[in-house]
């Protein structure tokens, strides 16, 4: 039986790594939504020393910070006798991922030749852009410095087929960005969302606290 023809489409998270050198090599979408997300903002306040009326200054957007566990499982594949899954498991997932921390091998062999070569400073590459997709209303630049793999179960040739994954994400905005960067103004349009979203949601609790309807209209 299928499914109800009015149930809504699933939309799943996902973390995409912008490289233009190579688009393909990490996205990662969320074989399973996580059930929950912690989120943890800490306000960017001024300094209590000197004028006293700049602790209470606002010196940019809060510092932002998301977790989650996200699941790999290649059973379902499996079933299905899907090629990947029967060759490779979640190994090509769980690789994606880690290329968002990796720096690109053609950089590693040009630092090996210009060092050969005897150049000494050699700037260091940019990690992708990465964005935290959950939802239309919430398209984040967010930095991911370090993340744990639980693999679980594997398949005959050690490939693992079951992997949990525990991310730590900093979201990052147009307080640590600069003005040329695109994510400055993807943090900015995810504000304003947010903005909007408040206004929805006061209007709603005023007409809780006043005991009428009020309406944005």
């Amino acid at each position: 039986m299928g499914a109800y023809p009015r149930s809504p489409k699933l939309v799943k998270g996902a973390l995409i790594g912008l490289d233009p050198l190579n688009p393909l090599a990490s996205v990662i979408v969320f074989q399973y939504n996580p059930l929950t997300l912690r989120r943890e903002l800490q306000a960017r306040l001024g300094r209590a020393e000197g004028d006293s009326a700049e602790i209470t200054r606002l010196e940019g957007a809060p510092e932002e910070t998301i977790s989650l566990q996200a699941e790999f499982d290649a059973t379902d594949g499996l079933e299905k006798a899907d090629g990947i899954a029967t060759t490779m498991g979640v190994y090509p997932q769980l690789s994606a991922l880690e290329m968002l921390i990796y720096p690109k091998s053609v950089y590693v062999i040009a630092q090996t030749v210009l060092s050969a070569l005897g150049t000494l400073e050699i700037a260091a590459p940019q990690a992708p852009l990465t964005l935290f997709v959950w939802g239309i209303k919430r398209v984040l630049p967010v930095q991911l410095s370090g993340f744990t793999i639980e693999e679980e179960a594997y398949d005959a040739n050690l490939n693992p087929i079951r992997a949990s994954v525990s991310l730590s994400l900093r979201v990052l905005s147009y307080t640590d960005l600069r003005m040329t960067n695109p994510a400055y103004y993807l943090f900015l349009a995810h504000q304003v969302v947010k903005e909007t979203m408040a206004v929805v949601g006061s209007v709603s609790n005023v007409a809780g606290v006043v005991g009428g309807n009020v309406s944005l209209l």
